[in-house]
């Protein structure tokens, strides 16, 4: 019975932190008097359904997350797909605020071929789920996949048990399990849901969607449209290819080749004639950064990556890097004439003026701050963070692991080795300000992102920078950026680059703070 346990928590030493350890030893006492099952539903090829028990002594970690009931085996149940769904939950009883069904969703993305994507509820992305800020979220996560999983609330200041991050913050979710999340959201903006497991296959098959937290007071705004940008990869008769190719991996990344809004190839998104829209882009690609541009728009840029800043115009372009968001105020011309919603030279979409009988509304004030604490620049601590290429292609490629092309301060991440975040590249004291040098030593952009907390852009050796909150960062070719934070919230934190080739090819780590 010891070995057993001893085995099960292998990848898991940073639990005997001191921050967790009150609970780590309440669930080993209470392991110590139970033998404890996991229930696996499985249903074989042309078989009827039936019932695997497996003893399964690593239930330990999903007691110590999930408050000894994150992790439930549930069965397949009649009626097939119509079980895969996402809905708010009306009975208060429930525990829960929506049910999240990830399962196989077959998607017209070519015209008169099907793609087998994966999807969180009826589409992909997935639908679009909402709180308002400062309440809770709750949501069962129930797990149709065929392979585990986990959700990542991307840009989310949460605990570390919510944080979906396998052998890290949770285990994943295996098939016909589910996972309880449940937190309460500090701020207010447009955030997204993901997969932490195999990423560049689970995201690049559609397991993405948009979390929108909104304002706890009414904004001016009265329309609202939520666009959430996704390049598929797909060959012209929808058949998924290849996600990361080596030799892609070592450079921008692995591109779709179809790109959609809201799962739609271009797009036409009504906007009321002469009215003031919110629109929230999302960028939920796996590789690509988008240089926005709406020419003859008019446009004003409320929000980015969900944090309010001075409304100022668009401009000529905004690049949005993956896993980053923009929140901008489009006033719509006259019925009947379009804009173009455009990636550099290529249309993206078509934004649509439709006839509206209401009074005009005005350009509504700058969103409220969220409650982010002010970094002490002062007599803050300075970090260096060296963003580098490897480039070891040929190297080790028969041994089931990806190649090793990217790395942080000489040291790259392996996505196979559950232990990774027992070595945390930095440990920062709880409550102490600190700045970032992000130095990008290499020839390809890279989109740094942080869990668990926000970070002040300060300065850039590239552009004039008008500080501002983010969760993500855009670090350009040879770039050297300063980023400023207040490490509030104490865990294991990833830091890693959102391409998804790059980071699962060692540009990631894991920051602690205690």
């Amino acid at each position: 019975m010891k070995s057993r346990v001893n085995e099960s928590s292998r990848g898991f030493l940073h639990w005997s932190r001191p921050y967790l350890r009150p609970v780590v030893t309440s669930a080993l006492l209470f392991l110590s008097q139970l033998r404890v099952y996991r229930i696996r539903l499985l249903r074989p090829p042309g078989l009827s359904l039936k019932r695997e028990v497996v003893e399964f002594m690593s239930f330990t970690r999903r007691q110590i997350l999930g408050g000894l009931a994150g992790l439930v085996v549930v069965g397949v149940g009649a009626g097939g797909a119509s079980r895969y769904w996402l809905g708010k939950m009306a009975d208060a009883d429930a525990g829960h605020d929506y049910e999240l069904i990830a399962a196989p969703l077959d998607v017209e993305l070519v015209a008169g071929h099907k793609t087998p994507a994966w999807a969180f509820g009826p589409s992909a992305p997935g639908t679009e789920l909402r709180v308002r800020q400062g309440e809770w979220l709750r949501v069962r996560f129930i797990n149709h996949l065929p392979v585990a999983t986990t959700i990542h609330w991307h840009g989310i200041r949460l605990p570390l048990e919510m944080d979906g991050v396998p052998y890290v913050s949770q285990l994943p979710v295996l098939p016909g399990e589910y996972f309880d999340y449940k937190f309460r959201v500090p701020d207010a903006g447009s955030y997204w849901y993901h997969p932490h497991v195999n990423s560049s296959e689970e995201l690049g098959r559609g397991l993405v969607g948009p979390l929108i937290i909104e304002e706890r007071e009414p904004t001016g705004f009265k329309y609202e449209k939520t666009l959430s940008l996704k390049s598929w990869h797909v060959d012209d008769v929808g058949n998924f290819v290849e996600f990361s190719i080596p030799r892609e991996a070592a450079r921008g990344g692995t591109a779709g080749r179809l790109a959609t809004i809201n799962g739609v190839p271009q797009a036409v998104i009504d906007l009321p004639a002469g009215q003031i829209t919110r629109v929230r882009l999302l960028n939920l690609d796996n590789t690509l950064t988008y240089r926005l541009n709406i020419p003859g728009v008019e446009a004003q840029i409320y929000a980015l990556d969900g944090n309010p800043i001075e409304p100022r115009p668009l401009g000529k372009e905004y690049w949005l890097g993956p896993g980053m968001r923009i929140c901008l105020a489009i006033k719509a011309p006259p019925a009947g004439e379009e804009l173009s919603l455009r990636n550099g030279p290529v249309r993206l979409g078509t934004f649509r003026s439709v006839a509206n009988t209401d009074a005009p509304t005005q350009w509504p004030p700058a969103l409220p701050a969220n409650p982010i604490a002010e970094p002490d620049l002062a007599n803050a601590e300075k970090l260096n963070f060296n963003f580098e290429w490897v480039g070891s292609v040929s190297v080790n490629v028969d041994n089931g692991r990806p190649p090793s092309l990217w790395q942080i301060n000489g040291k790259a991440w392996d996505i196979t080795d559950k232990t990774c975040a027992d070595r945390p590249i930095a440990k920062l004291e709880k409550g102490k300000s600190y700045i970032f040098e992000l130095k990008n030593m290499t020839q390809y952009q890279h989109p740094i992102h942080l869990h668990g907390m926000s970070f002040k852009v300060i300065a850039s050796n590239r552009h004039k920078v008008i500080p501002y909150f983010t969760d993500t960062y855009l670090l350009g070719k040879n770039e050297r950026a300063q980023v400023a934070l207040v490490a509030d919230n104490p865990g294991v934190w990833m830091f890693h680059c959102h391409v998804i080739d790059h980071m699962e090819t060692g540009l990631m780590a894991a920051i602690e703070v205690a």
